[in-house]
């Protein structure tokens, strides 16, 4: 069940729509350097997560999910079908999410201050125990520590204090409860599945999640862009607010040219051209047909980022390419797609001395089993090629 999310809204509804997604223990005036800068040419939504702000606080514990299911309904209500998100620590993680698993609700992600996963678990269990038991105000003071750098904090006390009353004021239950979202999920293998533009903003000094963190989210998905700024804690987009509005304006500004529905589309035309080249049109249109609305999604995922991306890059030709792939297929024992490519690759004429190479080195790094079977599946294809030509030949 979702809750009806406390929002603000600034800006002019027909501009770009700007979603502000904050961290654990604020609430949505942590963003407020930012929605008087992007207000000025950008729709802000400023949210306040259930448990926080004025939100309402349902008892927990609440699921990664459940967080996500809010903004969509939320999002649903205002009408908005797509926005450029932008999410700091748990906001950052509720961002993953929605790319990963609405892609068509997110125009551009950027995530600063974040992670893939909480890690370890237990601290964030703990955290809740201790909410649960002596009440948010017990911890407020640590958290604010680690929200600013000691020199910004020693040089602005009265931003301390207002951050520390933005803790205090955070519902026990809902704190608590949003500590049991972070102990239980996991984004890591989702991070392949984005394919929103992304921009990850790490902070030197965070300690929370810091620089190395982001490095990860940014290796994990395909063409994100990696800042790190320095001095900054974990709200880096207070304690550096004008560099981490110039790094989000620059980078919806970048993709605001190129509607998202328009920019998928030709991501799935370069995807549909570069897989007809290397499996053939016969095998993609029989593909194609049996496409259902269950594997739709799939269909469209997977050549928009593993034919219109990868194979689309200029670092390898295809045909290196296509020995990787072998390769690849092999060593992991995946003998369905090996003997779609073993298939592919004969008919595309690269010479079988070419894969019996392949399989070979396989089989010295990979292991001998895995390489028998390539060469059973090699065989049988060699032999099916051959009875299709006669066939061919005798009519």
């Amino acid at each position: 069940m979702t809750v009806n999310l406390h929002h603000e809204q600034r800006g002019d509804p027909a501009m770009p729509p700007v979603l502000l997604l904050g961290s654990l223990g604020s609430n949505l005036h942590m963003w407020d350097p930012q929605i008087h800068a992007l207000s000025a040419h950008a729709h802000v939504i400023a949210v306040d997560h259930r448990g926080h702000g004025g939100s309402p606080a349902p008892a927990g514990p609440y699921t990664m999910t459940d967080l996500s299911g809010d903004v969509l309904a939320l999002l649903d209500r205002l009408g908005l079908h797509s926005v450029h998100v932008v999410g700091l620590s748990l906001g950052g993680a509720i961002g993953q999410w929605l790319a990963a698993h609405h892609p068509q609700r997110v125009r551009t992600l950027t995530l600063i201050c974040t992670a893939a996963q909480f890690a370890p678990p237990q601290k964030w269990i703990d955290r809740a125990a201790t909410v649960r038991t002596n009440g948010i105000a017990s911890i407020a003071e640590s958290v604010v520590e680690h929200w600013f750098t000691p020199e910004l904090a020693q040089r602005d006390p009265d931003l301390i204090a207002r951050h520390l009353e933005m803790v205090r004021g955070t519902p026990d239950e809902g704190y608590a409860a949003c500590c049991d979202a972070l102990a239980e999920w996991d984004g890591r293998g989702d991070l392949a599945r984005i394919v929103a533009p992304t921009l990850v903003i790490a902070a030197e000094q965070d300690t929370r999640t810091p620089p190395s963190v982001h490095e990860a989210i940014a290796d994990g998905i395909a063409g994100a862009e990696l800042h790190v700024l320095s001095p900054g804690a974990h709200l880096a987009n207070v304690e550096q607010a004008g560099a981490v509005t110039r790094l989000i304006e620059r980078h919806i500004e970048r993709r605001a040219s190129v509607p998202l529905d328009a920019a998928r589309r030709a991501a799935h035309d370069v995807g549909m051209s570069v897989r007809r080249s290397v499996l053939g049109d016969a095998h993609v249109d029989r593909a194609i047909e049996s496409t259902t609305p269950f594997t739709e999604p799939f269909q469209d995922f997977i050549t928009r980022t593993a034919w219109g991306d990868v194979w689309a890059r200029e670092g390898l030709d295809h045909h290196t390419r296509r020995l990787l792939t072998l390769a690849i297929l092999t060593a992991v024992g995946n003998e369905h797609e090996l003997d779609m490519h073993i298939r592919a690759a004969l008919r595309a004429g690269v010479d079988p001395q070419m894969l019996v190479e392949v399989f070979l080195h396989a089989a010295v790094y990979a292991g001998v089993p895995n390489s028998n079977r390539a060469f059973a599946l090699g065989k049988q294809a060699l032999a099916d090629l051959a009875d299709a030509t006669d066939g061919s030949s005798r009519q």
